[in-house]
């Protein structure tokens, strides 16, 4: 029994031996490789914070190693962070005897906070490296951005720790009322540099902002554009030559890497509130907010041409008892609808294409009504002089693409006339509204014929040959738009906001 319990402990110490170098860590060598040697961090704007990107570091020894120091090159005055494995280090730039198993790797965690100041002069990019080793054994893998400079527009800060706020009815928001004493005039705003606006950027009485073809307009979470009563807003956007869309005025959130190129919700409205002044878009980009355009009771009229307004988490366009006309209008993808006549009104729309492909399955791509509910939740009519769609594409993931609801105790005026509608009227056989052969509602209308649209999911709405649009459209109103949304001159009478062409 003696000998037995002898070899047990002696074969439990040998265990305990051989199983040591699990945690003996002997010092890098230098040989680690990296799932990039270069570590691009998309464009920010000066003094704001980027994106998280992430590089992985492996060691593919069979010996665990310590690495001495993992640092950036710059020191305590870099304007990069890193995290090492969830560790902050000190201060987020230097990292001591950093341990990694063998054939195991960690992942370093990297953001960049710079001023334009900070850049090469030459090129605006900010540089540094990330510094494995010490002595002769550093490796070192390269990190580079690019920092734009912009206007900054934004709520004054006052002595008493309030910040400036704008009063809508009797409401209080986070904004700011313009100045012409600043920026050179914040009523005109350029294309020299972009503009980052945070909170609510207000238009009051007897102002307009003038915005220039090719100016680039970002805006921080939950902000926008106000046009209060008597104001008024003339973006004034021209053709562009090229696919940089230099000419194209662009209105966007304030996160400038491709990740957020699409994702909608990331800031508020362009607001054009009751009893402001006649306004325009004119080539326009319009995308990734709450609500793209939001119109309410104007009736000095808003104009929109050659313009573009994509990935809202709500709606594209919301005109509540407003009066909109659209030419060259694309709408694409909205989380209730791409386009919300509410509450009455007065619109038309001549050569414009609607598309709602938000996964649900009860978003429109076009939305009418007459009415509101009022707090107990009944009806308040208000008249719909008329909602006219001409030459138009209205379509949707979903069978129905648009949706009528009338209050029959005010006027309701909805027209498709020439366009391309998609609606499966199974269910809604006998109801008044969506009578397709009535000539009242419906004139003309081609149903269910496939757009096929190049590509919804990048936002390309353009046709080619196969399209069910071609020749949908009538002549006398191609007449009044004759050049398609791309500048193209129309041949034929096609549906929608683009002339047929080959992708």
């Amino acid at each position: 029994m003696r000998l037995i319990l002898t070899l047990f402990i002696a074969g439990f110490i040998v265990s305990l031996s051989s199983c040591r170098k699990d945690f003996d860590f002997e010092p890098s060598s230098g040989n680690l490789r990296f799932s990039r040697d270069t570590v691009y961090l998309d464009t920010v704007f000066t003094n704001i914070g980027s994106s998280t990107y992430t590089l992985k570091v492996y060691n593919k020894s069979d010996n665990d190693i310590s690495i001495p120091q993992i640092k950036l090159g710059k020191g305590v005055d870099s304007k990069y962070r890193i995290t090492v494995d969830g560790m902050t280090g000190d201060d987020n730039r230097l990292f001591e005897n950093v341990e990694l198993l063998a054939n195991d790797s960690m992942y370093v965690f990297i953001e960049v906070t710079a001023d334009v100041a900070s850049a090469n002069p030459t090129d605006f990019l900010y540089t540094d490296q990330i510094e494995f080793g010490v002595g002769t054994g550093i490796q070192k893998v390269e990190l580079v951005t690019l920092i734009q400079d912009a206007v900054f527009l934004y709520p004054q800060r006052f002595d008493d720790g309030s910040t400036e706020s704008i009063t809508i009815g009797e409401d209080e928001i986070y904004g700011f009322v313009l100045d012409h004493a600043d920026h050179n005039d914040e009523y005109h705003f350029t294309n020299d540099k972009p503009y980052v606006i945070y909170g609510y950027a207000a238009v009051p009485n007897g102002e307009t902002l003038t915005i220039d073809p090719g100016a680039r307009v970002h805006f921080h979470e939950s902000s926008g554009i106000l046009v209060g009563q008597g104001g008024a807003i003339q973006a004034n956007g021209d053709w562009s030559l090229t696919d940089a869309q230099e000419n194209q005025i662009i209105f966007e959130g304030d996160r400038l890497e491709p990740g957020f190129a699409d994702i909608p919700g990331q800031w508020g409205t362009i607001w054009i509130s009751p009893g402001a002044a006649a306004s325009s878009f004119n080539h326009c980009t319009i995308k990734n907010g709450i609500i793209g355009l939001y119109v309410q009771n104007n009736p000095a009229g808003v104009s929109i041409k050659n313009t573009q307004i994509y990935d809202h988490s709500l709606y594209g366009i919301w005109g509540q008892t407003a009066t909109i006309t659209g030419e060259n209008v694309v709408v694409n993808t909205a989380g209730k609808a791409t386009l919300n006549c509410s509450f009455g009104g007065n619109y038309q729309f001549t050569h414009c294409t609607f598309n709602n492909n938000w996964p649900s399955s009860s978003q429109f791509a076009v939305a009418i009504d007459n009415y509101l509910l009022d707090a107990d939740g009944n009806p308040v009519p208000q008249d719909l002089i008329l909602a006219e769609f001409r030459n138009c594409i209205v379509w949707s993931s979903n069978s129905r693409a648009f949706a009528l609801f009338k209050n029959s105790n005010a006027a309701f005026n909805p027209k498709f006339d020439h366009c391309l509608l998609k609606f499966n009227n199974t269910g809604f056989e006998s109801d008044p509204l969506y009578q397709f052969n009535d000539n009242v509602f419906y004139v003309n209308i081609v149903r269910n014929q496939n757009p096929n649209f190049w590509d919804v999911t990048r936002n390309q709405l353009n046709i080619n040959d196969n399209s069910g649009a071609i020749g949908v459209g009538k002549p006398e109103y191609t007449a009044l738009v004759p050049n398609d949304i791309l500048n193209v001159t129309r041949v034929g009478s096609d549906a929608g906001a683009y002339q047929n062409a080959a992708p």
